[in-house]
């Protein structure tokens, strides 16, 4: 099992979550309002007069085989529109309940 961790601009909030259904991954966390700047050259999503915009995350636990059909996605998302900026973040579960 993998989770994968998505830091995502609100835009792509309600097509990522299509996506997901659509790859058969049902369960997943999601937050609103994610606070922050990209390390590479994202512009800051702070939720401020002079940086309005805000990020959401999801968090979802998948089996392996998964994994690279959902990053494959994400990314072709991210170079449609780089500059919203989009991330993706995979580790291992250990185990579960």
């Amino acid at each position: 099992m993998k989770a994968v961790m998505i830091i995502l601009d609100q835009a792509h909030y309600d097509i990522i979550v299509d996506k997901l259904d659509r790859l058969s991954i049902r369960g997943f966390t999601s937050w609103k309002e994610v606070y922050g700047k990209g390390s590479k050259n994202g512009i800051p999503h702070y939720g401020s007069h002079a940086w309005p915009s805000v990020n959401n995350a999801i968090l979802t636990v998948v089996t392996d085989d998964k994994v690279e059909g959902l990053l494959a996605y994400l990314r072709e998302l991210d170079n449609e529109s780089a500059n919203l900026g989009l991330r993706a973040f995979v580790w291992n579960i250990e185990a579960g309940m």
